[in-house]
């Protein structure tokens, strides 16, 4: 299957929470081909085991992450991080490593993410966003 859209962190806790337009379109793009960053990976499971109910939320994450792709970094999307990173820290501006991470990810594999953070992902040239 092709991949055509990165989900970022938010949707997912979104998703899991059960936040309506997030699961509607959500569960229209399975066939269309989604995928994780191992950074939100690594994010979700901090806030499972964070949460007052570690062991049913870890149940529900790995319930949705059932079938899903991970995708990991490797040398192109850290060269795609250092680009945007020094382009931004040139302009004064800054982006968090983790979403910065996401976001190089994104433009590595030509997706767009899906995200509600517009106000980061939106400094990072060339990146599709997608937001409800």
């Amino acid at each position: 299957m092709t991949l055509r859209y990165l989900i970022d962190t938010d949707w997912v806790i979104h998703y899991l929470n059960g936040h309506p337009s997030i699961v509607v379109r959500l569960n229209s793009l399975t066939e269309q081909g989604c995928a994780l960053s191992v950074v939100s990976l690594a994010e979700l499971y901090e806030g499972v085991y964070f949460s007052s109910n570690p062991t049913g939320n870890e149940q529900a994450l790995d319930d949705f992450l059932r079938g899903a792709s991970v995708l990991g970094i490797d040398a192109e999307t850290c060269k795609i991080f250092g680009q945007h990173r020094g382009r931004l820290r040139a302009k004064g501006k800054m982006v968090g490593d983790f979403d910065l991470l996401i976001g190089a990810t994104g433009l590595r594999h030509g997706l767009t993410v899906l995200t509600n953070n517009r106000r980061h992902f939106e400094l990072i040239e060339g990146l599709p966003i997608e937001s409800q």
